[in-house]
């Protein structure tokens, strides 16, 4: 991914929920006059790839969008990555899925997510993100899925938005931050959230950010290169020492990067979970909650990352995704297969069939 700059988050959530047959009729028109990229889409018909494949049937389950309210808001204050703020579109996003045989992307919005700082402007950008990504839904049957934003650490905006992305669009999960300013996922601040998300038995994607302890730690070294990795295990371990990964049981949780540097510090855990404090919060052991979790192969498509992934939890824990728009879907299919990990049908578990237990049943088809 490109080396994004986040805004400093503090923070503390929208009204009644319409039905969604009303809320999806009017997702037609949310934004019409700023999305030209969806509206060139439309006049020219779905994008069609030179040599497409015979019938696409992977899932992405790490796949980004870029609404353009959120666009407007970033992109102002060169808050994104080129490649996210001008270069994406639904159109380039069908086109990358078909020249890799994609069927289905599921979206979600990037760092540096939707708080701004302010409750009220939060939730609105939240809401007006979240219903784009439905829009997509709506008007490429098939093609596209969501995991939805939420305005953390605004937690009354936050399990508002919840009941109205759930409960009434229908999506197929949340996407959430692995921080959000000083606090990982899995801190108390967050319970309330987390105790609804377990209720519902949600998916739950994590997509890393940049902590406020570990901006520009190391000069002429991006974020990207070491810190998002490294915020995917803070976040892992803070959900297991602080005992949520088990208060929580029911929440399914997939982590991004093939569990960033978690499965090459995995011996740190367990040796940690001896500790009697940590242990209290273990109670069936840390490796039960780390097998548990799913984990996405986007940029980790290489033969060192997988071979400690495979090792660490069962393939069934394995899902295929691509980091689109920073990295394309046909490098990471070619680079699974270089790597000679996995076997033929490793390989369609990981692209596929694993996603499809996450997932609602309309995607069997």
């Amino acid at each position: 991914m490109g080396d994004h700059r986040h805004p400093q988050w503090d923070g503390v959530g929208h009204g009644a929920s319409p039905s969604r047959r009303g809320v999806l009729t009017g997702l037609s028109a949310l934004a019409a006059a700023a999305v030209l990229p969806l509206g060139e889409a439309a006049g020219q018909g779905a994008p069609r790839a030179a040599k497409p494949p015979a019938k696409p049937y992977r899932i992405d389950v790490h796949h980004h969008l870029a609404a353009p309210t959120w666009v407007a808001h970033f992109a102002a204050g060169n808050q994104l990555a080129p490649v996210i703020a001008k270069e994406w579109s639904p159109a380039k996003s069908i086109d990358d899925m078909d020249r890799g045989g994609t069927a289905t992307s599921i979206l979600s919005v990037t760092i540096p997510g939707v708080w701004i700082g302010d409750v009220e402007a939060s939730r609105k950008l939240t809401r007006e993100c979240n219903e784009y990504a439905m829009r997509l839904v709506t008007d490429y049957p098939g093609r596209f899925g969501t995991f939805p934003a939420l305005p953390l650490p605004d937690i009354e905006g936050s399990l508002r938005e919840i009941e109205y992305v759930l409960g009434v669009l229908k999506a197929d999960g949340i996407g959430l931050l692995t921080s959000y300013g000083d606090k990982w996922l899995g801190d108390p601040a967050f319970d309330p959230v987390m105790a609804e998300l377990n209720r519902r038995k949600a998916v739950v994607y994590t997509h890393p950010t940049v902590a406020n302890c570990c901006r520009n730690l190391v000069a002429d070294v991006p974020p990207a290169v070491v810190e998002y990795g490294t915020d995917t295990s803070r976040a892992i371990a803070k959900l297991l020492f602080s005992g949520a990964a088990t208060r929580f049981p029911d929440i399914r949780w997939i982590f991004s990067h093939a569990g960033g540097t978690m499965p090459f510090l995995a011996e740190r855990f367990l040796f940690q979970a001896k500790n009697p404090n940590a242990a209290k919060h273990l109670p069936n052991g840390v490796m039960h909650e780390l097998r548990k979790f799913y984990y996405d192969i986007a940029q980790a498509f290489q033969a060192p990352p997988l071979l400690a992934l495979k090792k660490l939890v069962p393939l069934s824990q394995i899902v295929f995704g691509t980091d689109f728009p920073f990295r394309s879907t046909e490098e990471h299919v070619k680079g699974l297969r270089d790597a000679g990990v996995f076997n033929a049908q490793e390989l369609h578990a990981i692209e596929r069939d694993n996603a499809l237990r996450l997932l609602p049943p309309r995607y069997r088809v």
